[in-house]
């Protein structure tokens, strides 16, 4: 049995609906990342979860149990906000045991859990220290240690490290997937940053109006994703317009308008005569001088601009129809590497088992 499992879950604000029809099932350990776009409806689920806001229509079971028309102080989980919501005039430690006092817990339980929560998020030496002396990441992790201090069955994150610099993100990212792997409490983390939700979860559901469009491992929902919206919104990707030639239990044959053939993968249920999307992404594709034989997907064209980012530069090219195709090339090569300057003409390709058709 799932720890959670949204049912038709609907929620609607007059005519509109923020959530429409959501059906989904965690377990228990796992990290799950609702993503998407703003107004897509993850944080009106998270509310309903949390019971902040109450569904139109569906259930939401926790260990089978319907917890829809429980308050939310009596729920066992915890909600972490972008804000921190801490108590400005209290100590750390005074924020971390808050909860413990509300339910009444002894003095000595309440000293040995905020000794421990303290400890898992690395600030037993802050204890005594208010919020406004604390940098925004110890802000960060003083809430989030008040939220695990009672051991929640749910911890739920809305956009938590949406308030961070980049290099801080990036560190509270590595040590909220440590901490969950360690304390091994359910986390469901709101977010509409890609890489965020790629790098944090176990199982991530893309959300577009109110739905979701895929529920899978990060590396499905970026290679494999299920339709044109999943591939165009996580990550960068070449979109082409193409029809069905042939479909072969081994390949695909597509035809793309100015571009001509292209081989890609099957695709279960694809049949010739179908229209849809093919999408590849800039790192499978490769960029020379030169690709004539090398690939069976090759086309000529001149650099229309390129993005030097220390590490990779991203060409785009344009080829004679005048379709751009972006090619991710890697700076790695010893001493100066050369670069493709803009008019330079070049040749882009990517082999036959890159890419993925996509019906819509």
């Amino acid at each position: 049995m799932a720890l959670l499992e949204l049912r038709k879950l609907t929620r609607r604000f007059g005519d509109f609906s923020a959530v429409d029809n959501v059906s989904l099932s965690i377990e228990s350990g796992e990290f799950v990342t609702l993503l998407g776009p703003s107004g897509c409806g993850k944080t009106t689920i998270l509310r309903m979860i949390a019971g902040f806001d109450l569904p139109d229509v569906g259930q939401i079971l926790l260990d089978g149990s319907n917890i829809a028309d429980i308050p939310p102080e009596k729920r066992p989980l915890h909600t972490v906000f972008q804000s921190y919501a801490l108590f400005p005039h209290m100590t750390v430690a005074d924020n971390v045991a808050f909860p413990l006092r509300m339910a009444h817990f002894d003095k000595a339980a309440i000293a040995a859990k905020v000794h421990e929560a303290l400890e898992s998020v690395y600030l037993s030496d802050r204890a005594r220290a208010y919020p406004h002396e604390l940098s925004g990441g110890r802000k960060q992790r003083v809430a989030l240690a008040r939220s695990l201090v009672n051991r929640p069955r749910l911890l739920l994150l809305d956009e938590p490290l949406a308030a961070l610099d980049a290099k801080l993100r990036e560190e509270m990212q590595h040590e909220l997937i440590d901490l969950q792997r360690e304390i091994g409490i359910t986390f469901i983390f709101v977010t509409h940053a890609q890489d965020e939700a790629l790098a944090l979860s176990h199982r991530v559901a893309v959300m577009n109006r109110g739905r979701i469009e895929q529920y899978d491992e990060p590396s499905k929902i970026y290679g494999f994703p299920r339709n044109r919206f999943v591939a165009d919104f996580i990550g960068n990707t070449n979109l082409l317009e193409v029809a069905v030639t042939e479909a072969t239990p081994t390949h695909l044959r597509l035809a793309a308008a100015g571009l001509g053939d292209i081989v890609s993968p099957p695709r279960e249920g694809t049949r010739a005569g179908q229209k849809g999307w093919f999408s590849v992404r800039p790192e499978q594709v490769r960029i020379g001088g030169h690709l004539d034989g090398e690939l069976e997907n090759h086309y000529s064209g001149k650099v229309r601009s390129f993005i030097y980012v220390g590490d990779v530069t991203t060409y785009t090219v344009e080829l004679a129809d005048g379709t751009a195709i972006e090619a991710l090339l890697s700076n790695s090569a010893p001493g100066r590497a050369r670069f493709f300057e803009v008019g330079d003409d070049v040749a882009v390709g990517w082999p036959h088992d890159a890419g993925v058709f996509l019906h819509d």
